[in-house]
């Protein structure tokens, strides 16, 4: 028999990881604008600004969390599409272990993780069964979006960087590495704001609660 499971905890999780990968862009961003701004690569942050760390530690520590993040972060939409299925099993399109496997479909992780997202949502709303509201999906189309973007944005800034042999061609790939940083924040506050608004939609259906801001 399908049980209802609180994603509460595992919410808070994720957004707190993931404010520390936004910490990390911030930090490792200034990092980057500081190489093209000195033409020249930093070893250590300035202490007056970072404090004594060294760059090996701090990419280190940022990769580890992002993997981190990945793993509570995929834990925590299987869950939401588990209660999915107790509300509104028909409307799901894939099995709930898609909500884990599509992320690491080849190509398909484009658009299947957003395709059960929206499955999700519709379940996860007082009326499961009633059209789309106007914009109603628009978080987490633009969430999707960027999601999307910081993907093909670091893939370019990687392929740059294992390429360059001139000063202007590591300049090059600094700069789509700057724009990697710039972009994966915003996913990650998106990601953020939607971790907080289905979690939020599928506590106020459990508990019979209003929804929050709906």
């Amino acid at each position: 028999m399908l049980t209802l499971k609180n994603p509460n905890g595992l919410a808070r999780a994720v957004v707190a990881l993931l404010a520390g990968n936004i910490f990390f862009d911030v930090l490792l961003g200034l990092v980057e604008a500081r190489w093209l701004m000195a033409d020249a690569m930093p070893y250590t942050f300035d202490p007056a600004v970072f404090g004594s760390v060294d760059l090996n530690v701090a990419y280190g520590m940022s990769f580890t969390l992002f993997v981190a993040t990945v793993v509570v972060f995929i834990i925590w939409f299987h869950r939401l599409r588990q209660n999915a299925e107790v509300w509104a099993g028909d409307l799901q399109g894939r099995k709930p272990g898609w909500a884990i496997g599509g992320w690491f479909v080849p190509i398909g992780n484009i658009w299947i993780p957003r395709v059960i997202a929206v499955d999700i949502w519709r379940a996860s709303r007082r009326q499961p069964y009633a059209a789309d509201g106007a914009r109603e999906l628009t978080l987490l189309n633009v969430w999707w979006v960027f999601w999307i973007a910081d993907w093909v944005v670091d893939r370019v800034g990687t392929l740059l960087y294992k390429g360059a042999d001139t000063p202007e061609a590591y300049d090059d790939a600094a700069a789509w590495s700057l724009a990697g940083y710039a972009v994966n924040l915003v996913a990650a506050v998106l990601a953020i704001l939607v971790v907080r608004r289905l979690t939020s939609m599928q506590h106020a259906k459990a508990t019979g609660m209003i929804p929050a801001a709906q």
